[in-house]
């Protein structure tokens, strides 16, 4: 896998920021509870060690001393001006999350962070689309949603990379302006694009 970006906790546009993951931030994330976490402050949006302990079920020890790690690296923040002395409020930095695999081929110990993290992405994506089957839609929203693969293309890999870069822009265009009014009748939604190259018994 050459290069992983996960989701904007906001809206992102063309000249959202983005942050590309070096070794020792990599290996700040790669731990299955941080990366939940992080994953519940993008998707629903800052919390306190105490709602984040009852969404996830560990203690606010434990929450906390992940908390404390993610803002080391400046993935999370926290929301000033919200909370007291005892009750902090954190939220997820705003920006795109960039790993290049190829960064980290002379480093076993990065390497061993990167399978980590990959490892749970695909798990977290898999969990999002089991969520998404298994909940009761009503009206307009039965139905809806799509699940697609196709395995007949051929590329080169510039052409993985252009095709990659073309499904990122049109995302972009759908993803609307984060200063906009909200649409009363829009819910969240979660796109999830795997572009990746598969072996050929025939070629090495």
């Amino acid at each position: 896998m050459n290069e992983h970006r996960p989701e904007d906790p906001l809206p992102s546009s063309a000249d959202a920021p983005r942050r590309k993951l070096d070794a020792g931030s990599l290996r700040g994330l790669a731990h299955p509870l941080r990366m939940r976490l992080l994953d519940e402050l993008r998707l629903n949006g800052p919390a306190t060690s105490a709602r984040l302990s009852e969404r996830t079920g560990e203690s606010t020890g434990t929450i906390s001393w992940h908390l404390r790690h993610l803002a080391e690296h400046g993935f999370i923040e926290e929301e000033l001006g919200r909370g007291t002395k005892r009750e902090r409020w954190w939220r997820a930095a705003r920006g795109a999350i960039v790993v290049a695999g190829t960064d980290f081929d002379q480093d076993s110990a990065s390497r061993a962070a990167l399978s980590v993290y990959n490892a749970e992405n695909l798990r977290r994506q898999y969990q999002r689309v089991a969520d998404s089957l298994a909940a009761d839609w009503q009206g307009e929203w039965r139905g809806t949603g799509s699940i697609t693969d196709w395995s007949n293309l051929r590329l080169t890999p510039a052409q993985l990379q252009a095709l990659i870069d073309e499904l990122a822009a049109v995302v972009t265009r759908h993803t609307p302006d984060p200063d906009a009014a909200p649409d009363p009748a829009a819910r969240p939604v979660i796109v999830q694009i795997q572009a990746l190259p598969r072996k050929d018994p025939d070629r090495p």
